[in-house]
């Protein structure tokens, strides 16, 4: 699979960190890794030299044509929420949807994406700061803030700053494979999955490990997802009642203890997919699915596709795998 081109869209003032996510995850690395980087060309209005919102000066190689050619095009951000983006730059994405790049918006960029038209009668997600400027100015878009980011299949959108690298990360995962991600992840020391659904503002700090329970017992469940998990069992592990626990689960991670395993699950199933021949029937018994119906279930609801066409896609040269 070649990898895919992607034009980075930069404006002047824009944050130099949110510019740098896409080719953090997805770019080349000194020394050389093990992923083949994606081209990335960061273009703007206009080729040429833009100011930073960290007072230094940048240059942009391409203007918008960029953008007619690459197979993803990022908005990275956007500096003020409620100016409208140029007509140059809705019309190129707009262009760029219609011929079928895959636009992904991160951060303020989903207002960009809004403005060009292309989030209409969709769902969405963006910064939680901005959910009643986002909702006052586009109340065709079916905003979701509660979410990290949301996959439309041919638009993509992430939450503010730090989930710009969770959105990254799924969307090669989604086109290289989970081990790849996981690669990347360690490299750049982040969490290798965090789940779209999962929020992406939480109040509570993050205890230290050695005081917290709560993570004890994620940790141990996570070495554990061949074995059957109840809510009540976790609880008394972490010796807390079964409110307290769901309370605190929520608190910590923004999503409940169901949605969490399944999300370990599949991160744990695809890397059964692609780097081992083992059967369906075992991929579906060691990561905790239990039976390949159920894993059929769940790879259809999140991925879109089955098993063996994942493995297909997605499978490292090796043995055969074994019965499907």
């Amino acid at each position: 699979m070649n990898a895919p081109s992607v034009a980075v869209l930069a404006f002047h003032g824009i944050s130099p960190f949110h510019l740098a996510v896409p080719s953090l995850v997805w770019g080349a690395e000194s020394p050389a890794g093990d992923m083949e980087p994606w081209p990335i060309t960061v273009a703007a209005v206009e080729a040429g030299r833009l100011a930073t919102s960290a007072g230094y000066s940048i240059d942009v190689p391409a203007g918008l044509g960029a953008l007619a050619e690459a197979d993803i095009v990022v908005v990275p951000w956007w500096s003020d929420p409620e100016t409208s983006t140029p007509s140059p730059v809705a019309a190129a994405l707009r262009a760029a949807h219609e011929r079928g790049a895959l636009v992904v918006g991160l951060c303020l960029g989903v207002f960009a994406l809004a403005d060009a038209g292309i989030l209409d009668g969709r769902a969405a997600t963006t910064h939680w700061k901005w959910v009643e400027t986002f909702r006052r100015r586009f109340p065709s878009v079916e905003l979701r803030p509660e979410e990290l980011y949301v996959d439309e299949g041919d638009i993509v959108t992430g939450a503010g700053a730090t989930a710009g690298i969770d959105t990254c990360l799924h969307l090669l995962a989604r086109t290289a494979g989970q081990v790849v991600a996981n690669g990347v992840a360690r490299r750049i020391v982040a969490a290798p999955h965090r789940p779209g659904g999962q929020a992406q503002f939480i109040e509570l700090p993050v205890p230290a490990a050695d005081e917290d329970p709560l993570t004890t017992v994620m940790n141990w469940a996570q070495s554990r997802l061949d074995a059957r998990h109840s809510i009540d069992d976790l609880a008394t592990r972490a010796h807390m009642s079964r409110s307290t626990f769901t309370r605190s689960f929520r608190a910590r991670t923004g999503t409940t203890v169901h949605s969490w395993l399944v999300a370990q699950r599949l991160a744990r199933a695809r890397q059964l997919l692609e780097t081992t021949g083992l059967g369906i029937d075992a991929v579906a018994a060691q990561s905790g699915f239990g039976t390949p119906a159920r894993l059929r279930e769940h790879f259809a609801s999140a991925l879109g596709t089955t098993p063996t066409r994942y493995r297909v896609e997605f499978s490292a040269p090796g043995p055969a795998p074994g019965p499907r």
